[in-house]
């Protein structure tokens, strides 16, 4: 099972790069590759909430997911749902903790290629790094210049 593991740490408070990043409605704000984000549901039990949305990259490929948020902890647990294409299963962690300088902001995922996409691994792998890179560097500089604030 391959795995990508990436962090960055934020120069703001916990909380609110927990809810920045994780207000879906704003996705297409603070995430270059995505035109649309919307949510389908979304239901707030005391410390989870669970979503579930649809994204829409620039080249109108749209794709449903679905992420449980615990609010105490600051852990997201996600899934992408359907299609699943071009993996087997995409299954993601993402983590907030206060460090030196701010919040240091883990996202973990764990997939799989699914049968039939042509792609090897390492260049998926690959691609996958130097986006989820560019992802992470991108929220660091958005919420660092107060452009996008929590709601």
């Amino acid at each position: 099972m391959p795995r990508i593991e990436n962090s960055v740490v934020i120069a703001e408070d916990p909380r609110k790069v927990f809810d920045i990043t994780n207000d879906i409605d704003r996705w297409s704000e603070i995430f270059d590759e995505y035109s649309a984000a919307e949510v389908v549901t979304r239901e707030r039990d005391g410390r989870w909430t669970e979503i579930v949305f649809e994204l829409t990259d620039h080249e109108g490929r749209s794709w449903r997911s679905w992420r449980l948020l615990d609010h105490r902890e600051l852990v997201v647990y996600a899934e992408r749902r359907d299609p699943l294409f071009p993996f087997r299963y995409m299954h993601l962690r993402w983590s907030y903790r206060a460090v030196a300088g701010g919040t240091e902001m883990t996202w973990v995922q764990d997939f799989e290629p699914a049968d039939g996409f042509d792609v090897p691994l390492e260049s998926m792998v690959e691609r996958m790094q130097v986006h989820t890179r560019r992802n992470q560097a991108g929220i660091r500089r958005i919420i660092e210049s107060g452009a996008v604030r929590a709601a």
